[in-house]
C-alpha cells in the first residue's frame, strides 16, 4: 500500500488498514524511529484496559511474593 505525503507532511491511513485494527477518527499514532526505518503503531484510548490479561499464565503474583521474600531475608 502506498501513501503520498502532502506539503503539510500528512498522509492518509489506508482504509483496509483502518478496518484491521479498528482505527477511527481521533486515534492516535505513534512514530517510531527504528534507526532502519519508521514503525507507526496505534496507541489505545485506554492504556490500562488495553493490558488487561496480558500477564495471564506468568505466574506475577507469585513471583511477586517470591520476590519480596528474598528480599526479607537479605534485610
Amino acid at each position: 500500500m502506498k501513501t503520498t505525503l502532502t506539503q503539510r507532511g500528512q498522509t492518509v491511513v489506508p482504509a483496509e488498514l483502518r478496518r484491521r485494527y479498528g482505527l477511527r477518527e481521533g486515534d492516535q499514532l505513534e512514530w517510531v524511529d527504528t534507526g532502519n526505518g519508521l514503525r507507526v503503531i496505534p496507541l489505545p484510548a485506554d492504556p490500562v484496559a488495553a493490558l488487561r490479561g496480558r500477564g495471564k499464565g506468568e505466574r506475577l503474583l507469585e513471583r511477586l511474593l517470591e520476590e519480596r521474600a528474598r528480599d526479607r531475608e537479605r534485610e
